[in-house]
């Protein structure tokens, strides 16, 4: 008994040194995946923002909520249409995203937080211009002689601008946000924003310390398919080029691209689907998954 009580001390004795490293330092989280469905995952992910929020660090968690949006869909007589990996988004459409994203999925998130003994308020993009959007231009290549062809996915959007003030306000009284990645465009109407640029760009405009995407997979991989522990910023490039990271990756290092160009330290992409994995990320000395920084960044 008294050897376990002293590997409990030496385990907070060990994370003494990060908790005063990231004290009161902002940190995004884009929080997606099974992570948001198994509920013993859920309940581990609330534990996990709330206790960092008590060592001091500032958690701003940004959801997906792809899945859920699917179901509702198809549970309306609705088909969800994909097209160049995008969510073709008509008005009926948009309106069930808003639906599920902002009226159903945040408000569980926030439940979960605050049952854990957290302070969590839900937001969407359009709370206090939060994003701001334009539309999403796609463009589907159909030869090399032919010019690329332009599709109308609807109101899919990408962030023009972050308006922070609301976030530092919240952030200062100790409440941690949680966004829905919904935009609002000029016209004063929603906008469909992937969840990944979304985090990144908050990330970049709150001066976030770290961003963290909890995803399905272990993190990045090589072309052999072995995990990529450090990857540099001024290496995505290649991995993109040469289709080494395919699929839902690709915005993820873009998103982290932009976000260290903006001033974010580092970027993790960490594997959800483990059961306390942000804490183990932040608070130990291995750490998981793939941690992304600029060459000559610590």
């Amino acid at each position: 008994m008294v050897v376990n009580i002293h590997e409990k001390a030496q385990i907070l004795i060990s994370a003494l040194p990060y908790f005063r490293k990231f004290y009161k330092k902002i940190m995004v989280i884009k929080y997606g995946g099974h992570a948001m469905v198994d509920e013993a995952l859920k309940s581990a992910f609330a534990q996990d923002i709330v206790l960092m929020k008590y060592v001091g660090i500032r958690p701003v968690i940004v959801h997906g909520g792809g899945p859920q949006i699917n179901q509702v869909m198809e549970r309306m007589g609705l088909k969800p249409i994909f097209i160049e990996g995008q969510r073709v988004t008509d008005e009926e459409t948009m309106n069930v995203v808003e639906m599920v994203l902002v009226g159903t999925v945040n408000k569980k998130i926030v439940s979960f937080i605050n049952k854990a003994g957290g302070k969590a308020v839900g937001l969407s993009g359009r709370d206090g211009n939060l994003i701001l959007a334009e539309k999403m231009t796609v463009y589907k290549y159909t030869g090399e002689d032919r010019p690329p062809e332009i599709i109308d996915i609807g109101r899919v959007g990408k962030v023009k601008e972050i308006n922070p003030e609301v976030l530092y306000t919240l952030i200062e009284n100790d409440f941690i946000p949680v966004i829905a990645p919904v935009g609002v465009g000029p016209d004063g109407e929603a906008y469909n924003i992937n969840a990944d640029l979304v985090a990144g760009a908050l990330a970049g405009a709150l001066g976030a310390e770290k961003l963290i995407y909890l995803s399905d997979v272990e993190g990045v991989k090589d072309e052999k398919g072995n995990l990529i522990s450090t990857l540099y910023v001024e290496d995505i490039n290649e991995l993109i080029e040469k289709e080494i990271v395919k699929g839902g990756m690709i915005p993820k290092l873009k998103s982290a691209r932009k976000a260290i160009l903006s001033g974010v330290k580092k970027v993790h992409i960490i594997d959800g689907r483990i059961a306390h994995s942000l804490i183990i990320e932040l608070f130990t000395d291995e750490g998981l998954g793939t941690q992304i920084l600029a060459k000559g960044g610590d």
